[in-house]
This record gives C-alpha cells, structure tokens and sequence, in this order.
C-alpha cells in the first residue's frame, strides 16, 4: 500500500499511468476511490495521482486539530507532487477537495498548469453565509462524534476507518475562516475548466459565479447528472476533461 509519510501522518495514494502529472483531490466523506471511474481513461494521457485526505479512507487520522485545514491539505497536495518529481501538474478536485485546489493554487500558482474544479464552490464572501455553512460543517462533526460511522461508511465505495477524523476534517477543512479564495478568482491565470452536473443545484450558481470571475474559464454543464458528476456520466465527465485539456493543448499525444 502506498503511504506518503508527512510528519507523522502517513498519507495513502496511488499512482496510474505515465506523463504530466494530474492530481485529483476527492471530496468530504469520500476517498480516492471517488475517481475509480475516470482512471482508465485519464491515465492514458497522465500521470494520475490520487490520494485520501487527512481523516479521510486509508490516510490516518492524525490526533491534533491544528494539522486538518486548507492549508495543511495544500501543503501534502505539495508533498506528494514533490514526491512524485512533478514541478508542476494539473490540479483537479470534487467538492472539497475543489475547493482545497484553488486553496492549492492560492499558496502555489507556480506549480498549477491548469484547473479543474469539479462540483465545487469558492467559498463565500458574505459573513453570514460562511457562518451558516460553518454551522452545518459543525453539526456533521458532531454527527459523527456523537454517532461514529454509520453503515456502509467504513466499507465498499467509502472505505474510511474511523469518525474521528472525518470529525476533525469537518471542522478543520470543511469550515471556513475568511473569503480569501473568492476573492482571489480573478487573479487565477491557468486554464480552468467548472464542471457541475445540471441536476446539482447547490452547486449550480457556485458553478456560474467562477466561470464568470476566473479569466478564460471555461463551464460544462453535464445532463442528468447530480453531485458525482464524474460517477453519474463517466463518459461525458471524461470527454469534458480530455476535450478542454486538448483545447488548451495540456493533452499529450498517445
């Protein structure tokens, strides 16, 4: 099993492929095997790294809250790119980890080739709004610390070992302290592709906002397809992504 030790946090990850590297972060309460569905056809092109979150799937849980945040994300999504030899990659995530990747962008624009932000929001600007989210990232934190894992969470698709971090994880990584990412969209100069399916409606004016504010983005929009866009419809979700990076001439050639 691969493990990147990080200061005493041992991450789990896996490598398909060969090429430019493209590094996808999967979201809340899941675990790398979120991109089971696009391997096959993603790794005929690059380099895919996945890997599971602090709390998250085969990553253990460290015990510290102070080592779950964006920025502690941003710096193992750092750790396994320099692990991996890669200057620079293609940086892709669903949901949370979406928004980790414009985290990640935020601290490194020098390693960001392009963006792919998949089912996910930019945070908020408005006080009461990033309290209220914050609110419902506690109440899950409390979920799970008062009820631990539910059937069907610790095995199968999931496959996460404790609540305990995915605990911390909601409070750590979930919450939100300030709008510093939405307030840097503007900024983002690397290609970037918004990918949202036309049934996920919390997601959908998140979806509309970036494509408006990062300079050039390009939006998809997938038919019936809910928040696991990339599950509900592989292959339009596939064909997105190898379309836009063929546009921006980030494709190698077989």
């Amino acid at each position: 099993m691969p493990i990147l030790n990080r200061d005493g946090t041992a991450l789990y990850y896996e490598v398909h492929g060969e090429g430019p590297v493209l590094l996808l972060t999967h979201g809340f309460m899941c675990t790398s095997e979120t991109w089971a569905p696009q391997i096959a056809a993603l790794s005929r092109h690059f380099k895919v790294i996945v890997w599971d979150l602090r709390g998250h799937g085969r990553t253990v849980a460290p015990d510290d809250p102070a080592q779950y945040s964006g920025e502690a994300a941003a710096a193992d999504m750092a750790a396994l790119l320099d692990h991996a030899g890669a200057e620079s990659a293609i940086i892709g995530g669903h949901s949370l980890g979406g928004y980790l990747s414009l985290v990640f962008h935020l601290r490194h624009p020098e390693r960001v080739r392009a963006l792919l932000i998949i089912a996910s929001g930019p945070g908020f600007r408005d006080d009461a709004a990033r309290a209220q989210w914050n609110a419902r990232a506690i109440r899950k934190a409390e979920r799970f610390e008062r009820d631990g894992l539910r059937e069907g969470e610790a095995e199968g698709y999931v496959h996460h070992m404790g609540a305990k971090g995915l605990a911390l994880a909601a409070r750590g990584m979930v919450a939100q302290r300030d709008g510093r990412v939405i307030e840097t969209l503007s900024a983002i100069k690397v290609p970037s592709l918004i990918v949202v399916g036309e049934n996920d409606t919390p997601f959908l004016g998140s979806a509309e906002y970036m494509s408006q504010k990062i300079p050039g983005a390009e939006k998809v929009a997938i038919a019936n397809a809910g928040h696991n866009v990339n599950a509900d419809q592989p292959r339009l979700f596939d064909d997105a992504v190898l379309g836009f990076l063929g546009s921006r001439g980030l494709l190698p050639t077989l």
